[in-house]
């Protein structure tokens, strides 16, 4: 047998044994990470129904200062919709609706990535008090990858790659909170 053909097979087997395993893998996956924010539910959820604070903690938003945004619709309602398109390819181009909103308890968005790749993922946040004045907030994500591209999960690890930048968002979002009361409470004793 001739060497190409050797090649040429061994070739088209590994094709054919990366298109089995596809075949076993899931599609779906789902990443969640929570955090405690020393703040009172209402206050938590009141800022988080607008979408738009989530350029004041996501570690998205921050990562092209030059991104074009627009606004559409009325923020913190069902509908409005907050798009962004970018040079960088990490950035891309895409937009986020809000879905639906149970008050005091559940945001959910649809997330739709345009470029560089086409995809849609389901997001939410939640908000459940643990004291008066402590609220847990969950920041969740889940989407899927078709067939045969469900073959990256394997190498691709979302819970890291997702749950990282959601842990860096959770944190920002809490030091933004918490600081708020913080300044008010500094006012007030030199007012006093």
């Amino acid at each position: 047998m001739n060497i190409f053909i050797i090649i040429l097979l061994v070739f088209l087997g590994l094709i054919l044994l990366l298109l089995i395993v596809a075949l076993l893998i899931k599609n779906d996956y789902a990443v969640e990470r929570e955090i405690i924010i020393n703040k009172p539910k209402h206050v938590v959820f009141d800022y988080l129904k607008y979408l738009k604070n989530q350029d004041n903690f996501s570690k998205w938003a921050t990562m092209d200062p030059n991104m074009k945004k627009t606004f559409t619709g009325t923020d913190a309602n069902v509908g409005f919709i907050s798009a962004w398109e970018s040079n960088q390819k990490d950035v891309g181009k895409g937009e986020q609706e809000i879905t639906a909103i149970t008050e005091g308890e559940r945001i959910d968005y649809e997330l739709r990535f345009i470029k560089p790749f086409k995809s849609i993922a389901d997001v939410f946040m939640t908000t459940e008090a643990i004291t008066e004045t402590d609220t847990k907030v969950i920041w969740g994500f889940e989407s899927s990858m078709k067939y045969p591209m469900n073959l990256m999960l394997l190498y691709l690890k979302m819970e890291e790659f997702i749950g990282n930048d959601f842990s860096t968002g959770l944190t920002k979002l809490k030091e933004i909170l918490e600081k708020n009361s913080e300044d008010r409470s500094q006012k007030t004793e030199v007012a006093q």
